[in-house]
């Protein structure tokens, strides 16, 4: 108990944050909406990011072609009778759920208003924020008492990285939109990948200096999995690219938390894909495993969030 305890406060985890909020668990319902991604329909590219299939990452959703509220009250009612659950997010997960027009978007959201939930979020793009949709959410988050949380895909910091990825953004326009979102009185949650090919250590620990700085409100990390009938999936059977090792990974993911700011949460630190979707996902070692030795390294090695920066009022600063 006292161990599990220790690790508990070496990073600020998502179940933390759930129970200091709610008072409870938590749970997430995923949320697979009829959207897409201005990386596929043309607007910007028609290939998506090189990560990316076709079905994105709704591996554990319903279709997309089932009723919103439908499957919002069938995940409540299966998860709530297996965990004994009583309160959940909605999480509108797949794609870019903010780019749509007003009207489809507001209507998507009004769907999952419920007694039971407490929460939505929303996974999308930095370059698809839009004004009136916030003015929107922050009128639902006061209206019904719900925390409202953007999730947006980021990955990296580095501009040549983000090139490499072809998301067809920029760093300039996630520190644009985070701004934007926060002056509504919205959290902003960053996903970030810790092993890209050809990001060194300080690039990872760099990531982590400037999301501190922005004082975002929550992260989600992942590892890199690379997925069958992807343009990444393709460099990588033509040995185009080379993945780093898991102690590699480990040391990156451990660098990311020492430098990032305490009172960020953190969602998780390593993602999970279908192994029969999968050529290369976590090391080909289970995710449960991986966090086991990133957390025994922290307890070791007396290692805790945000160890090596610290606060004032003028920003972050590396120590």
């Amino acid at each position: 108990m006292r161990t599990y305890l220790i690790i508990n406060k070496m990073y600020y985890k998502f179940s933390t944050y759930l129970k200091k909020t709610y008072g409870q668990k938590v749970y997430k319902i995923p949320i697979n909406a009829q959207v897409t991604c201005p990386n596929r329909d043309g607007n910007k590219d028609t290939t998506g990011c090189i990560f990316c299939s076709e079905e994105g990452t709704a591996f554990e959703s319903f279709k997309n072609h089932v009723p919103i509220k439908k499957q919002l009250l069938k995940n409540m009612a299966y998860i709530g009778e297996k965990y004994n659950a009583k309160k959940f997010i909605a999480y509108f997960q797949n794609y870019s759920n903010t780019y749509l027009p007003l009207d489809k978007f507001t209507k998507n959201i009004k769907e999952v208003i419920h007694p039971d939930i407490v929460a939505i979020y929303i996974a999308t793009r930095p370059d698809c924020i839009d004004e009136k949709q916030l003015l929107f959410l922050s009128e639902i988050s006061k209206q019904h008492k719900l925390d409202i949380v953007i999730e947006m895909g980021l990955q990296s910091t580095k501009n040549s990285t983000l090139t490499f990825l072809n998301r067809h953004h920029t760093y300039e326009d996630f520190v644009t939109s985070t701004n934007l979102i926060k002056s509504y009185g919205l959290k902003v949650c960053a996903h970030m990948i810790n092993d890209l090919p050809n990001e060194t250590i300080g690039d990872v620990i760099n990531s982590a200096k400037q999301l501190s700085y922005l004082k975002v409100d929550q992260v989600k990390c992942h590892s890199l999995y690379i997925l069958n009938n992807t343009k990444l999936g393709e460099m990588y059977n033509d040995n185009l690219i080379k993945m780093g090792t898991i102690d590699e990974f480990i040391m990156k993911t451990i660098g990311f938390l020492e430098n990032l700011n305490k009172n960020i949460v953190v969602q998780r630190l390593i993602g999970r894909a279908p192994k029969e979707k999968t050529l290369f996902c976590n090391y080909g070692r289970n995710w449960r495993y991986i966090v086991n030795q990133i957390e025994n390294i922290m307890l070791k090695e007396n290692i805790i969030q945000g160890s090596k920066i610290e606060n004032n009022e003028e920003g972050i600063h590396q120590k």
